[in-house]
């Protein structure tokens, strides 16, 4: 039955993150683009300045919604994860360097997808029976389309739902007991073959953190966000700037391979990873992985954001693929390439290859900075994605669902902590690329509505905001 099981979900898994469903969403994000002639790109400076300033500027939000700065922070939790580190390193060593290149191509486009994803949720939201501002893709399907569209706005969310156990949670805590562990054993704290009861501890101990910020609320998961996200991006940024400037004459090298592999990977990987089209798609897919553009799941975020302009929010889609894909993912591939580890072409690889990168420049005492830097990754992914769920479960179920939710969702940590995820992972991989396909189709339906709320925007208060 596991076999079959998993010969299903191979299969499925495949076409969802294979060259059709690539075309798709870059295909939607290139409509967009040109539908509002590049804006990602025309008003890239005004993007920051917009984003920036706002999250510079202190105030409290209204009852049952976040800052705009909370808001972007509770969606990066959920986007700056595991696959920054991990997915990176996987798509350097099954797709070559030229996987950046295509990682950088799909987030250009993103931006554009992310930033439309973000306005539609904003404008389309709504306020719950406890007060709270509720949105996202069920919810501009269900305001902003015709009635026969609707059942994407279920489909959608009993896919979050069925998605967060796994991405958002059980995988997350897997990674955060596998660095602890890595640390610990390196430190012989404990012994390699007694690990189980460490993972049980910490299992229980996540899950009651877990649980006390996404019972609180909101107001909670902005609070922890808002703190965990700037501290734990920062922290990484510097550790991966520092390997870099310590290569520093490796750098043109490594940025010429990144640009040939790009469209002759087998000149760079020595013929192992030959495959033009083998390059691209580990580039898009783990690139659309990483910075959610696409998915529609970070619009959930911002619409809980205390503010009255979609558009301003939208710019916020903007920033986050930009930090999320060209700053944070491009610095692990430098790591990676700039360190000069041996890369295995064409076998598997994940946050190992990295944190290689990292030791082999700095020394082994790093392992327990790069351990930390994975644990707030993931936890941070953990809070995000607990907030997801929750919206798509309420939509399903109204009210009552988001705290017995709540609880389940805390509980699953345990589970994350002692079991082998084997195909757990593999399926919610798979359920994470299905939420992709309502949502696409609702954003390009939708795509009127943003070239007409851009417009208004610009037209107005925009040009002076």
């Amino acid at each position: 039955m596991l076999s079959v099981i998993e010969s299903v979900n191979a299969a499925v898994n495949n076409f969802i993150w294979g060259v059709p469903a690539m075309i798709c969403i870059i295909g939607v994000g290139l409509y967009l683009s040109i539908r509002t002639n590049f804006l990602q790109i025309r008003k890239f400076p005004y993007a920051i300045k917009v984003t920036i300033g706002r999250m510079l500027r202190k105030r409290e939000a209204s009852d049952g919604s976040l800052t705009p700065f909370q808001a972007v922070c509770t969606a990066l939790a959920a986007t700056v994860g595991t696959g920054n580190i991990a997915g990176v390193a996987g798509a350097i060593a099954i797709g070559g360097p030229g996987a950046v290149f295509w990682m950088w191509i799909s987030a250009l486009l993103g931006m554009c997808t992310k930033f439309s994803e973000v306005t539609l949720a904003v404008h389309f939201r709504e306020t719950n029976a406890n007060g709270d501002l509720v949105g996202g893709p069920m919810y501009y399907i269900k305001n902003g389309l015709k009635k026969h569209w609707h059942w994407l706005a279920y489909l959608f969310s009993a896919f979050g739902v069925l998605t967060v156990f796994g991405t958002g949670n059980a995988t997350q805590v897997n990674t955060i007991t596998t660095a602890i562990d890595s640390a610990l054993i390196n430190y012989n704290v404990i012994a390699a073959d007694n690990t189980s009861t460490a993972n049980l501890v910490m299992g229980i101990i996540l899950a009651i953190l877990v649980a006390m910020i996404l019972l609180g609320g909101i107001k909670r998961i902005g609070q922890v966000t808002e703190k965990l996200v700037p501290f734990m991006a920062l922290f990484y940024i510097i550790l991966a700037v520092g390997v870099v400037i310590i290569n520093w004459k490796n750098v043109p090298g490594v940025f010429s391979a990144i640009i040939r592999g790009a469209f002759n990977p087998a000149s760079v990987t020595g013929g192992v990873v030959g495959s033009f089209f083998m390059s691209m798609k580990k580039g898009v897919s783990r690139g659309i992985f990483s910075n959610e553009a696409g998915l529609g799941t970070g619009s959930i975020a911002h619409a809980c954001a205390d503010t009255k302009k979609p558009v301003k929010q939208g710019f916020f889609g903007i920033f986050e693929v930009f930090t999320d894909t060209i700053v944070i993912c491009t610095l692990t591939a430098l790591v990676i390439l700039c360190s000069g580890v041996p890369i295995g072409y064409g076998a598997a690889a994940g946050a190992e290859l990295t944190i290689s990168g990292f030791t082999s420049t700095y020394g082994n005492w790093v392992s327990i900075f790069t351990a930390v830097a994975m644990c707030c990754f993931a936890f941070s992914t953990i809070i995000g994605w607990g907030l997801y769920g929750a919206r798509c479960a309420e939509f399903l179920f109204k009210e009552k669902a988001i705290r017995p939710f709540m609880v389940l969702y805390s509980l699953v940590a345990i589970i994350g902590a002692t079991v082998d995820l084997g195909l757990l992972w593999s399926i919610a991989e798979t359920f994470n690329g299905l939420m992709a396909i309502p949502n696409l189709i609702a954003v390009f339906l939708l795509s009127g509505v943003v070239v007409k709320l851009v417009k208004e925007y610009f037209a107005g208060e925009g040009k002076n905001a």
